[in-house]
């Protein structure tokens, strides 16, 4: 039995959702992915191989990633959001570790290879980044984080060829925002807020990542590319 080719991409949170449709589109691309995620893993693709990781497990993020010698590109998808929830302490904590804490984690431990390679880091944040969240404190401030993570690791990386950037999705239509979509008065305003007048899909960050993470993109680092049908801009 032949082994399978070593991965060039490594998706976190890629079991559902945003990170589950980019681990598809670099796929679909002809990369070699591995994407990770937490809960039912989902049987192997073409060009994709599903594996079980928890971001917030120091030591299974190093040993998982760290052997990793052919990446070129890693896409910080593993988020979690628990709304109302996060105004207690322990919640807020638990947020804040997988989103924020995680991302570094998976960061730290790509970054020789990626050294090695002269790759790139796509980080997920929010459009949460920029606004509050009165329902949501450690979603919110964990988003904010990532956006100043990526600035600070795309000054740090610069001198080893590493690229971090990071998109910032508006309300796109995933697991985590089923009850904004089941709510009628919810969905109703946040299409009419949104200039696009829709809710986003997660094939709409697919050709973002693919950018960000190619050639095209190679004098870009520290940015954040909203993918928001121009909900930022009202």
């Amino acid at each position: 039995m032949t082994s399978s080719p070593s991965p060039s991409v490594l998706v976190t949170g890629a079991t559902s959702g945003i990170g589950h449709a980019i681990a598809r589109g670099f796929a679909n691309a002809g990369e070699q992915v591995l994407a990770v995620g937490v809960g039912v893993i989902p049987p192997a693709e073409q060009n994709i191989i599903y594996a079980s990781l928890d971001v917030v497990d120091d030591a299974a993020v190093s040993a998982m990633i760290s052997p990793l010698k052919n990446l070129r590109t890693v896409v910080n998808a593993a988020g979690v959001i628990r709304r109302q929830a996060e105004h207690d302490p322990v919640v807020f904590q638990q947020v804040i570790d997988v989103n924020l804490n995680g991302t570094m984690r998976v960061c730290a431990a790509a970054r020789g290879s990626l050294a090695a390679n002269k790759g790139a880091i796509i980080n997920i944040a929010s459009m949460l980044s920029f606004f509050g969240g009165g329902l949501v404190p450690g979603y919110s401030a964990s988003k904010g984080g990532v956006v100043q993570l990526t600035k600070s690791l795309a000054i740090a990386y610069a001198p080893e060829g590493i690229r971090v950037n990071a998109l910032a999705p508006g309300w796109i239509a995933t697991p985590l925002t089923e009850g904004l979509q089941e709510d009628s008065l919810r969905s109703d305003a946040i299409v009419n807020r949104t200039p696009m007048a829709r809710w986003g899909t997660p094939d709409d960050l697919v050709a973002p990542a693919l950018f960000l993470a190619g050639t095209g993109a190679g004098f870009i680092t520290g940015a954040v590319l909203n993918v928001d049908g121009g909900y930022a801009a009202m």
